[in-house]
């Protein structure tokens, strides 16, 4: 398990990234998806990513340096529609810019609540993903609030939507009952070479 987990800084502009000097694995989903709650049971901690019931909370880009072997990045939640269009434009341009930087990624791990269909947002997100060609992966969190039947259909219904090869890595999780966090975590450690 991580000995070390540091916060490293806050990004409110692209200019103020750090230097990439470790690989990075960079968690984007939107708003209230678990995305904070995710991080913190992949790091075995309570309240590395703080946890907010108000929707659009992580408003920045959050570093985390993770046993001096790589950086966490936390990207903010998207898609909330309450929030003002200046706070959604930088939103975008935060988690564009990240995307579109040159930057030593390993893996973007794209979040999404498992009761929700994927709509247009979500399908665009996909493609810009597709279309910069990062490493991601997919998880569908939640799973807790739905039977297995309806897990199954989601499931079938997200590979459909987004045109996933059937091999595609998803993973099924709930972090509210600590449902294949693990799994997840091994996924991840197999991007970095160090663990």
């Amino acid at each position: 398990m991580f000995k070390q987990i540091e916060f490293v800084k806050s990004i409110y502009d692209l200019k103020d990234l750090p230097p990439p000097e470790f690989p990075e694995i960079a968690f984007l989903g939107r708003s209230n998806v678990g995305k904070s709650s995710l991080i913190n049971a992949i790091l075995n901690r309570k309240n590395i990513a703080r946890v907010s019931s108000t929707p659009g909370f992580t408003k920045a880009i959050n570093f985390f340096r993770i046993d001096y072997q790589f950086y966490l990045v936390d990207l903010p939640g998207y898609g909330f529609a309450k929030a003002p269009a200046e706070l959604q434009k930088k939103w975008k341009y935060l988690i564009e810019g990240y995307l579109t930087v040159p930057r030593d990624s390993r893996l973007l791990i794209l979040i999404f609540d498992i009761r929700r269909n994927p709509d247009e947002l979500d399908i665009n997100l996909i493609k810009f993903v597709k279309h910069i060609k990062k490493p991601f992966c997919m998880v569908l969190n939640k799973i807790d609030t739905l039977s297995k039947k309806e897990i199954d259909k989601q499931v079938k219904n997200y590979i459909e939507v987004f045109r996933l090869n059937p091999n595609f890595p998803i993973f099924l999780t709930s972090c509210k009952k600590k449902e294949n966090i693990e799994p997840l975590r091994k996924f991840i450690l197999s991007k970095i070479k160090a663990y």
